[in-house]
């Protein structure tokens, strides 16, 4: 299905105070809005994918997948700052007429989530059943459900956080330091630091996989090697793959909308934020996540108040979330059948 673009013609004023004279938004829909309004599912991508969730999304969403089309008006938007379709670092600022590349200014996750809620208000959406994301996703909904609470009615948040970790941030400043470490990032060209993103990429791979994953699939049957090894090899490809679509601006900027993340921030705090959360909430962790580890989601569970929790088993890491479809169709159709004190909740709650 092709993508529409929602443009928004009036200046969009970022968390920062800095402001875009013109918001462009990517976005896909599937299926059709009911006469109710109530069958929306909006889908938060995560950092570098796009708004055709039917093609990264497979095995969850789709024609014979828990959300089908035929139930459901599925919406996912291309978010801002990433090269699909959205206003990015590649776009044209009117004041110059030239690409911005670093002079595109400073975004944070509410600033995304600010223009999803303009492309619902242009959809005529004035409520979601099912809000869901992962990772940068799932940061995007759970700031979604503070931002509205009575927008969403039920909210999905997996392999996620409430703020990003010291950890997930160092991971994220070594990718930009392998970026700016390429001297072309600073020309101004749109292949412009391809060899600091092919690196950054790599740096990535260990975070959403993980020693075991590594150990398995990129084992060496022979013993005499001294080179040429085969994680080396997958090193290389998967960098360049993500370089043959991706560009080092919006890279390095959606690194630091993520490093942002803090639903805290200006609210009293993180817990009194969460608390603030009405949605009917499903927190599910991966248990081998080593970049958003389990605790995080247990986290979110204990401190948003209608939640539930699931640890799902994964030998992919963090990567799971994209790849374990079976296993999170069986949990939310768990999660819809029961009430939330129902059997899908593994962690017990704390007083």
């Amino acid at each position: 299905m092709s993508i529409e673009t929602y443009k928004y013609n009036k200046p969009f004023r970022l968390e920062s105070g800095q402001q875009l004279q013109e918001l462009e938004i990517g976005f896909n829909t599937y299926g059709t809005l009911n006469k109710n309004r109530d069958n929306v599912v909006w889908v938060c991508h995560a950092l570098t994918a796009n708004s055709d969730v039917f093609d990264w999304w497979k095995g969850l969403f789709g024609e014979n997948n828990y959300f089908n089309p035929d139930d459901y008006f599925i919406v996912c938007a291309n978010i801002l700052g990433s090269s699909y379709g959205s206003s990015n670092p590649l776009s044209v600022n009117p004041v110059t007429g030239l690409p911005y590349y670093l002079a595109f200014p400073q975004f944070t996750v509410r600033d995304i989530v600010k223009a999803h809620q303009l492309l619902a208000e242009h959809l005529q959406i004035n409520h979601i059943e099912i809000l869901l994301g992962g990772s940068l996703g799932g940061q995007q909904a759970v700031e979604w459900a503070i931002m509205d609470p009575g927008f969403i009615k039920n909210l999905i948040l997996i392999a996620t956080n409430a703020k990003h970790s010291p950890w997930g941030i160092a991971f994220n400043e070594s990718q930009r330091l392998a970026i700016s470490a390429d001297r072309t990032f600073y020309t101004g060209t749109p292949n412009g630091g391809q060899k600091g993103l092919k690196a950054a990429r790599s740096i990535a791979l260990l975070s959403y996989r993980n020693y075991k994953t590594y150990g398995i699939t990129q084992q060496e049957e022979k013993d005499n090697l001294v080179d040429d090894y085969k994680a080396a090899s997958y090193q290389n490809y998967q960098g360049q793959k993500l370089v043959n679509r991706f560009n080092a601006y919006s890279y390095w900027y959606l690194s630091k909308s993520m490093d942002s993340h803090n639903v805290g921030r200006g609210r009293h705090g993180i817990e009194k934020a969460l608390s603030l959360i009405t949605a009917r909430t499903l927190v599910i962790g991966i248990k081998s996540d080593v970049l958003f580890p389990i605790e995080e989601q247990e986290y979110l569970f204990r401190h948003i108040p209608k939640s539930a929790f699931a640890a799902l088993d994964s030998f992919y890491g963090h990567d799971g979330f994209l790849i374990e479809t079976e296993a999170l169709t069986n949990i939310i159709t768990s999660f819809f059948k029961t009430d939330v004190k129902g059997k899908i909740i593994e962690l017990q709650r704390t007083a």
